[in-house]
């Protein structure tokens, strides 16, 4: 036997890490979007990230995983979901540094969502699961901002930075969360399908904030909910005028509980943290946000927070695999030196980490548009990028997970949760169809949506002649796809996924040359515009002079 471990060509549990500061194109990023002023957070969140205590916090949720109790012991309808005590001090930690809806707040500091974003992307490397709650809480605040009544009410309760767990009225509770509810097992992402209905209740008073005739009785199933916990729900149903939003607290103002019926939490492939629930209502009160017939429109504010959200959560997933595999690679000697030192791992590393920081910089870049509110830029790039990052991730943890070699695939390295998590995102708020299929109506029904992206993508122009070819191309196929959606619309559909993901290569592509070093963004072309590279990760047709240079930049020695 060795006389220590260390004798035994062991890796250092990667610990006692600042998870921000060592991120250097996520620093980069915040700097060139005017967030210097949260720099200093971010780097305490980073150091937080990377502790032995986080780090023990996210293996306890995923091995006991919350569990649903429907009564009390004296046989009383309860509803409610226990949760691991490390839960609540990931949520605690996550709501204290704002990932709520502190960035909607009048009084925020300057480039808040750039600030939020890089918090969720650093944040969303301990654990994904309790993310959701957190998110949507964020999300909600542009769909309540369609009715200053209900929005003057639950804006401050979701801005708050202070996490309470208790069942109350809201008014007790010194910070709220919310959730939401709209998807139901027979529709799935058609939310048009939905059978919940909504039967207004003029005369009923006394129990919210909003009364008379934006009250209704909602009754229905709602197939997925993330965060059946949360204080609050935006909920979809059908009321006499159609489709409609409304907002369903959990426990009204005079301190009774709402109906809310949890009927089952369903085990998922990943985030085991935060099972999702089936939900019965029954009758139950809700206030109606926005108008009768409008409750898509109502939503879409929510939805592009969420997706953005998908975005960020999955740029985080790549940044923590990269750092792990990097990590991993320069600890672990194989043929008498490090892993890092062998041109073929090194080729895979450096092509992961050039997927993790085209990743960054997207995500980046549509959190500094909601900070200058570029809506219609955002209408476009964010299905874009929901479609292709967070298909992306998955690809990038598995094989940076075979760069541990059968480490990682255990377990306890914690790699694996992040693969199962990494499914998420691509099913959040939609599948890839659904994104693709959103970018298709914007480019019909909001063109100049379409145009602010094309002009965003050609602020690179005359970079390099190989992106200027792509975006001529890009440019050309969407001209001529408008064409023919007046006479084929089906074969529009069909082409629509080829569309999506060119687009968003070829967007990230032109943020790159704007704002990476030279080898990244001349690599980034050559494999994915110019398509010189293989299909498979560890493909660059670069020297080792570039591949060693990216892969120094993703984690700095």
């Amino acid at each position: 036997m060795a006389d220590s471990d260390d004798a035994l060509n062991l890796v250092p549990a990667p610990v006692d890490r600042d998870v921000f500061s060592e991120d250097q194109v996520l620093v980069e990023a915040v700097e060139r979007h005017e967030g210097k002023a949260h720099l200093a957070r971010l780097r305490d969140l980073g150091r937080l990230a990377g502790a032995p205590r986080s780090v023990g916090w996210a293996d306890a949720v995923d091995r006991f995983p919350p569990t649903l109790r429907t009564h009390d012991p004296f046989g009383r309808r309860v509803d409610e979901v226990d949760y691991h005590p490390a839960w609540h001090r990931l949520m605690q930690s996550g709501v204290r540094t704002g990932l709520t809806a502190a960035a909607w707040d009048p009084a925020a500091p300057l480039a808040a969502h750039t600030g939020r974003a890089a918090a969720m992307i650093v944040w969303s490397q301990v654990e994904g699961g309790h993310l959701s709650a957190l998110s949507t809480s964020y999300a909600a605040i542009p769909s309540l901002r369609t009715d200053p009544a209900l929005d003057a009410v639950w804006r401050p309760r979701l801005a708050a930075r202070s996490y309470d767990s208790a069942v109350r009225a809201p008014g007790e509770k010194l910070g709220c969360l919310a959730g939401l509810a709209v998807t139901e097992r027979q529709g799935g992402s058609d939310l048009r399908s939905g059978t919940t209905v909504a039967a207004p209740q003029p005369d009923l008073t006394g129990n919210g904030p909003v009364e008379g005739e934006h009250i209704y009785r909602l009754t229905g199933q709602k197939w997925f909910v993330s965060s059946p916990m949360s204080d609050v729900f935006l909920v979809l149903a059908t009321a006499p005028g159609g489709l409609t939003a409304f907002v369903v607290p959990r426990v009204l103002t005079d301190g009774t509980r709402n109906t809310w019926r949890l009927l089952r939490l369903k085990n998922a492939v990943g985030t085991r943290s935060n099972l999702p629930a089936e939900v019965e209502l029954d009758g139950t009160w809700g206030a109606r946000l926005g108008e009768e017939g409008k409750g898509l429109r109502t939503m879409t504010g929510m939805l592009t927070a969420t997706r953005l959200d998908s975005v960020l959560r999955s740029a985080g997933q790549m940044r923590q695999a990269v750092a792990r595999a990097v990590h991993h690679c320069r600890h672990r000697e194989t043929f008498g030196s490090p892993l890092t030192d062998k041109p073929l791992m090194q080729n895979v590393l450096a092509d992961l980490a050039l997927e993790s920081e085209a990743a960054t910089v997207l995500a980046m870049r549509l959190a500094a548009a909601v900070d200058a509110g570029e809506t219609e830029l955002l209408r476009a790039a964010v299905p874009v990028a929901k479609f292709w990052v967070c298909k992306r991730a998955t690809g990038v943890v598995a094989e940076a997970l075979e760069c541990l070699g059968g480490n990682g695939y255990v377990e306890e390295h914690g790699l694996a949760r992040v693969f199962r998590d990494s499914l998420v995102g691509p099913l959040w708020e939609g599948p890839g169809n659904i994104s693709a299929l959103d970018v298709l109506r914007a480019m019909a029904m909001q063109p100049r949506s379409m145009e602010v992206l094309l002009a965003e993508i050609d602020r690179g122009r005359g970079s390099d002649p190989r992106l200027d070819r792509a975006m001529d191309e890009v440019a050309g196929f969407l001209m001529a796809a408008s064409r023919e959606a007046r006479r084929d619309p089906a074969a529009v559909e069909a082409g629509a996924r080829w569309m999506v993901e060119r687009l968003g290569v070829v967007l990230q592509a032109s943020l790159l040359v704007r704002h990476a070093p030279e080898p990244v963004a001349s690599t980034f072309l050559t494999t994915r515009v110019a398509g010189a590279g293989g299909v498979l990760y560890g493909t660059l047709p670069v020297g080792r002079k570039a591949t060693r240079l990216i892969v120094e930049r993703s984690l700095p020695a």
